[in-house]
């Protein structure tokens, strides 16, 4: 499967963005999801990440618990992460990641294909 990550960009703190992630093939469905994020310097992190098909299991980091919610649409190939009340340590490059053999995961090592990344800047 093939990952194309977009909607990163600029935004002031407290705004919002919500960031797309497009997947190829026909089995999306099959695939639990899950978003990253490496900051400058820094090694990356796990931030989000739903569960294959549509049972609708979602996980995330405490850092980001109640900002961000993930979502997918499977008709769509796509899974999305809603960003909330950013802050400037939300600045990072975004990736998302898809894992064929786990329900849902939050572990990198999991996860077998991943996206090119879309860069979020949070200004203060």
């Amino acid at each position: 499967v093939q990952l194309q990550a977009s909607g990163g960009g600029l935004v002031q703190a407290g705004g919002s963005l919500r960031l797309s992630c497009a997947a190829s093939g026909r089995t999306f469905s099959s695939y639990a999801m899950g978003w990253f994020r490496q900051a400058p310097g820094k090694e990356r992190e796990f931030v989000a990440a739903i569960s294959r098909w549509s049972y609708g299991s979602t996980v995330y980091a405490d850092s980001v618990k109640g900002r961000f919610t993930i979502s997918r649409d499977n008709a769509k190939n796509t899974v999305y992460l809603q960003m909330n009340s950013l802050k400037p340590e939300d600045t990072a490059v975004y990736y998302c990641a898809a894992d064929h053999d786990s329900t849902i995961t939050s572990s990198s090592h999991d996860y077998d294909y991943w996206g090119q990344g879309t860069l979020v800047t949070v200004s203060s």
